[in-house]
């Protein structure tokens, strides 16, 4: 059963960017809401490495509180943007489950979790804080862009017994970002040092970006992949 994608739900429809040569690492990329994985697919074949996989997975379609009950691609309800708005705990929770189980998955197909990013952009890159922190495998690395820490106060002690306290975090925020403010992404960053080594938390800020990527930023995200997994 290794190798079928339809035991997990969300690999089914994956867009997967396969290594040009034998893939020793894989990046999971998680988009932001109402988004798909096609986008960052798109984006991450621009800075790939050809030793790597990239999977990408849609979110599935559910009511957002957030955007008046509208259905759409989300990883969780969403009831407000700011450190202290109510959050979907169920939720979170079970989109962190189906994320671990995409792990599981490569993990079983021969890529060691050590050889594994998780990474996503604003709700993405929130879902990929919290799966990574709270997951049973030491991982490579976090990528989070323009994002924040779900369930926060449940941390450092929701962080299962410390196996990723040394993971590598790189976030990443645009300087004027209206809907997730920078100063919410400096909180989260300062959060983050209370969960894992504090060394290991880079927070780099972008001038003139709103709630999007840039080339400047897609390049930080190249060299710590590379920096992470290294050819071997």
């Amino acid at each position: 059963m290794c190798g079928n994608n339809m035991s997990v739900p969300l690999l089914a429809d994956a867009v997967t960017v396969s290594g040009a040569e034998r893939e020793t690492a894989a990046v999971i990329f998680l988009h932001g809401l109402g988004d798909t994985g096609h986008s960052w697919a798109d984006a991450l074949s621009s800075i790939r490495l050809p030793y790597v996989k990239y999977i990408c997975p849609h979110a599935p379609r559910i009511p957002v509180t957030l955007n008046m009950k509208m259905v759409m691609p989300s990883w969780f309800d969403l009831m407000g943007l700011t450190p202290d708005a109510p959050e979907d705990e169920a939720g979170i929770k079970k989109a962190a489950e189906n994320i671990k189980a995409i792990i599981e998955h490569e993990i079983k197909n021969g890529i060691p979790p050590n050889r594994i990013i998780l990474g996503g952009f604003s709700q993405g890159g929130a879902l990929s804080l919290y799966t990574a922190l709270t997951c049973q495998h030491q991982l490579a690395g976090i990528v989070a862009l323009s994002c924040w820490l779900p369930l926060h106060k449940a941390f450092p002690q929701a962080a299962n017994n410390g196996v990723n306290k040394d993971i590598a975090i790189l976030q990443c925020h645009g300087e004027m970002d209206p809907m997730i403010p920078v100063r919410f992404g400096a909180l989260t960053a300062e959060k983050l040092k209370s969960v894992v080594t504090p060394s290991k938390v880079q927070f780099k800020t972008y001038p003139g970006v709103m709630h999007s990527s840039c080339p400047q930023e897609l390049m930080a995200v190249k060299e710590f992949i590379e920096k992470l997994l290294p050819r071997i």
